[in-house]
């Protein structure tokens, strides 16, 4: 099912993108981590130029974690006050990230440091989950129970500016959580994904929340972060493409739901090294195509940008005469989408325990 992109103008196929993004979706929910790190490499091994695959990962991440955080919101597991702190620095770590974007776009050099980023990040985070998933396979065969430590002291623990968290019961310094913000909101900007990776266990070791606020906090923080990302990546650079963005959306959300459902069943941390090696498998790709494969020169095709529908010509000149709007309509449209899967979740959760209940009877 080959589609013209009118904002990205490349032509992809829709089906194998939402299978991907389905897959992702799983991944994402099994393991309680984004998939923005695996998304946006299959884009960019698809065709699809990395500066857009950025941008539309952007906000497909938003409207899974719109979907995300409001079920945790349903469940009262959200730390609002802690979530806001790491936002104004999400928000200031954004801003610098769009304008090193900026930079190296007008340079011509975003294409590799994108897939640079990738490429190292991914192979850090890829060994790192495989040590750790190797160590817990020997562990648990030697019968070994490691006791860790939740609260270890850094440097960051003795700025100044405390605060009160009463949700999360801590006395910590507002600079905290802003500095792990800043950090998460420069990555978000440049790779294009959410940053769970890093945003999870800075708040459990290094904040110290308590770890069922941790997921919706993490999402909610997220959904700022990656509304941010998308409406500046819109206005300057008119990258959004809502074609792509429906397909990933949808593959997404339902991936995401199939995930957390097989996570009630089955123990994550068993896939753990599996998930580790598919992450250094992509991060070698990542460096295979951006070094040592044949480059192709990519020609226009003008007769599927002349030959394009009534809607992707809407969509392309909305883009680029009003982007701010196009913008905040893609945002809307996430959202939208996010907020519908979670209490169509819930609807059908709430059904499901009311038949249970009748049969128990």
């Amino acid at each position: 099912m080959e589609v013209f992109l009118p904002i990205a103008e490349v032509s992809v196929n829709l089906l194998t993108i939402f299978s991907l993004s389905t897959i992702v979706g799983i991944l994402s929910g099994l393991f309680g981590v984004g998939g923005g790190f695996l998304m946006t490499p299959f884009l960019i091994f698809l065709g699809i130029p990395p500066s857009y695959a950025v941008a539309n990962e952007a906000n497909n991440i938003l409207a899974t974690s719109v979907s995300g955080s409001t079920t945790h919101w349903l469940k009262d597991t959200l730390d609002y006050k802690m979530g806001m702190m790491i936002v104004i620095g999400g928000v200031a770590g954004t801003i610098i990230g769009i304008l090193t974007f900026t930079y190296f776009k007008e340079i011509g050099k975003i294409n590799i440091v994108i897939s640079l980023a990738y490429m190292y990040i991914l192979a850090i985070i890829g060994t790192l989950m495989l040590v750790e998933g190797l160590s817990e396979i020997d562990r648990a065969r030697k019968k070994i129970i490691v006791k860790k430590k939740l609260h270890v002291h850094y440097w960051i623990h003795g700025l100044p500016l405390r605060m009160r968290f009463k949700k999360s019961k801590l006395y910590e310094s507002a600079f905290t959580p802003i500095i792990i913000g800043l950090i998460v909101g420069f990555i978000a900007a440049i790779m294009g994904i959410g940053g769970a990776f890093i945003l999870v266990p800075a708040m459990i070791y290094i904040i110290g929340m308590p770890t069922r606020l941790v997921p919706g906090t993490s999402l909610f923080v997220t959904i700022f972060v990656s509304a941010i990302v998308t409406i500046l990546h819109a206005f300057n650079y008119g990258s959004i493409d809502l074609i792509l963005v429906s397909v990933l959306i949808l593959g997404s959300i339902l991936g995401v739901q199939i995930g957390q459902k097989l996570g009630e069943k089955f123990d994550s941390s068993q896939f753990k090294t599996i998930l580790a090696i598919l992450l250094l498998l992509v991060g070698i790709a990542i460096a295979y195509d951006s070094f040592f494969a044949v480059e192709k020169l990519q020609e226009a095709n003008f007769n599927e940008t002349k030959n394009l529908g009534t809607f992707s010509i809407f969509i392309k000149d909305l883009s680029k005469e009003f982007p701010i709007q196009y913008g905040v309509i893609s945002i809307i449209f996430a959202v939208v989408l996010g907020v519908g899967a979670a209490f169509i979740r819930r609807f059908f959760s709430n059904l499901r325990k009311k038949y249970v209940q009748n049969l128990t009877k």
